[in-house]
């Protein structure tokens, strides 16, 4: 049996013969082809509306900060020796330690009075080597009080007229002492007992002040405090030795640490110096001692 195979026609001759077969195919054809165009603009639509997440926080609605205050508005505060004008140009001119200047150590009492007691324990002179060590003064010196001058403040600005300082350090130092009986007391009801154990305690405390006055303008650049204290059992005699001698001791013991804080601040106050112009640039190109050549330098 000879096989033959279908022929093949013309699509407009298959749709003469078959019309309904070929409207399905071509619907199902165009459906097609209209998802293949339509499914890209879906995809790049949904990716444009898309918001990515962000971790950010809102910003906090903060209001601007308020000026600095500048003025005393208490009328009960005001200093009658010193007008608000006065007040205002001493707080806005700066603070710094004068190049080449002197400065002068003298002990004062209560009331920052010169103190006229013998300096037998020489703090005034460990703070004239500190002062002396660090560098920034042309000289250091000891202030005797032995001249004549007025009390207060102006008897140490006299003073340091004398001396030619511009700089006077206020030294002075503040003890107070207590005793009382401790629990070996008891040992004084066997009478021979209690002289043979320290049954007071004894306890001395102070404070050493250093105070750098400017003489000049009568004001006071800084001041620090080195504060010491020591408890003892001690024996009922001679307590009024013991209390001078701890005094003493106290005294050089803490004047290790005022004489470093003393130096640190004076060190602070030397490089709050203003800095010196600097030198024009044709100076600068003048050699390496900065000085305009002259006549004899110049080589022919």
């Amino acid at each position: 049996m000879n096989v033959h195979p279908a022929p093949i026609y013309p699509l407009f001759l298959y749709r003469a013969v078959h019309p309904s077969a070929v409207t399905g195919a071509l619907r199902v054809v165009s459906a097609a082809f209209a998802v293949a165009l339509l499914t890209p603009m879906l995809v790049a639509g949904c990716a444009a509306h898309h918001v990515p997440l962000s971790a950010e926080m809102p910003s906090l609605n903060l209001r601007a900060a308020p000026a600095p205050l500048t003025r005393n508005h208490f009328k009960q505060d005001e200093i009658p020796t010193l007008g608000e004008d006065a007040l205002r140009d001493i707080l806005a001119a700066p603070v710094y330690l004068e190049e080449r200047s002197r400065i002068g150590v003298v002990r004062v009492a209560d009331r920052y009075r010169t103190d006229y007691q013998v300096p037998l324990a020489g703090t005034t002179g460990s703070l004239a080597t500190s002062l002396e060590n660090t560098g920034h003064f042309e000289l250091v010196t000891e202030v005797s009080t032995d001249w004549p001058a007025d009390s207060g403040v102006a008897g140490l600005r006299e003073l340091a007229a004398r001396y030619r300082c511009e700089y006077l350090l206020l030294y002075r130092e503040r003890f107070v002492d207590a005793t009382w009986t401790n629990g070996l007391g008891a040992l004084w009801l066997t009478i021979v007992g209690g002289l043979m154990v320290p049954e007071t305690t004894m306890e001395v405390a102070g404070v050493l002040e250093a105070t750098l006055f400017d003489v000049r303008t009568g004001t006071l650049l800084f001041t620090s405090f080195e504060r010491v204290q020591e408890r003892t059992w001690e024996f009922v005699y001679a307590q009024e030795q013991i209390i001078a001698d701890k005094r003493v001791a106290l005294a050089k013991e803490g004047m290790k640490a005022l004489t470093a804080a003393v130096s640190g601040k004076v060190g602070r106050l030397a490089a709050a110096r203003p800095k010196p112009p600097s030198t024009a640039k044709g100076d600068s190109d003048a050699g390496p001692s900065g000085a305009k050549p002259t006549a004899q330098m110049v080589v022919h």
